[in-house]
């Protein structure tokens, strides 16, 4: 995938860097794996404001992904690649053998066309999914499960991927995106290869409009507030506002949030680079 730019006739294309849209092949969803998406802005189930500069944005269906990839053995046939609204990544339209269709992310370097299969005896091949212990080391992999059958949480936006380091036991050693390098257990599925579209990082909305499009709404500072509205408000002229903290008097920048006790702190073999 590539960006563009453009010669800017309105002040808006001045700094705007988009996607080409190049490998999409597909403008309308799948209906079987597609429902409505209601939009909360930013209001919990007694409809205070619980998330703050969220709201409008346009109307968007939800494409049901498959992350769990549990149809082991049975091979499917890359239908389209399409553009999903949700997620940062483009997502691909698998039909399988028997009839089923489901979406997955799609990876970088999948075209239409393509076969995939799932389970322990798949090919280490770019868009497979196998289990850890089936993958050889020094792999690049993203969609990793946690727990097996739980499905893939980590490694699932654009242009990221993870490397199968070493193997330990019973666990494999991932190095993250992040920089963290921990232990899942060699029975969690990954897929081979890296998330699709790469170029994503390197666009620009070029204007305000793009992120209400998006239902972000205008991000006010603490610090341009009055000290009745923020701990960082008030003083006279621009006062840097001392320690960045929230509304409620939290550090923002260096604090640790983690709990020091999480069971899983123990898997995890170096911190993420700072």
């Amino acid at each position: 995938m590539a960006v563009r730019k453009f010669k800017p006739v309105t002040p808006g294309q001045r700094h705007k860097v988009i996607g080409t849209f190049e490998e999409i092949t597909a403008s309308v969803p799948e209906k079987s794996l597609v429902f409505g998406k209601r939009s909360t802005g930013g209001r919990n189930n007694t409809g205070k404001m619980t998330v703050r500069y969220r709201g409008g944005g346009h109307k968007r269906k939800y494409r049901l992904i498959d992350f769990k990839r549990e149809k082991d053995g049975v091979p499917a046939v890359v239908k389209t690649i399409e553009y999903d609204p949700n997620r940062s990544a483009r997502i691909a339209l698998l039909f399988y053998a028997d009839g089923e269709k489901r979406y997955i992310i799609a990876p970088n370097g999948l075209q239409v066309g393509a076969k995939l299969m799932s389970g322990a005896d798949a090919a280490p091949e770019v868009g497979n999914a196998l289990p850890l212990a089936n993958i050889p080391v020094g792999t690049v992999i993203h969609n990793i499960e946690l727990r097996p059958g739980q499905g893939a949480l980590l490694v699932r936006s654009a242009g990221n991927f993870a490397q199968l380091t070493s193997r330990e036991g019973s666990y494999c050693v991932v190095k993250l995106p992040s920089g963290e390098t921990r232990q899942i257990l060699s029975a969690c599925k990954a897929t081979v290869g890296s998330v699709g579209n790469s170029d994503h990082a390197l666009e620009q909305s070029g204007k305000a409009g793009r992120s209400r499009w998006l239902g972000r709404r205008p991000h006010n500072r603490g610090v341009v507030m009055n000290p009745v509205d923020h701990p960082m408000g008030g003083g006279e002229g621009r006062q840097s506002g001392g320690h960045p903290r929230s509304r409620k008097g939290l550090y923002a920048k260096g604090l640790k949030t983690r709990a020091p006790k999480k069971l899983s702190n123990k898997y995890i073999i170096e911190r993420a680079s700072k």
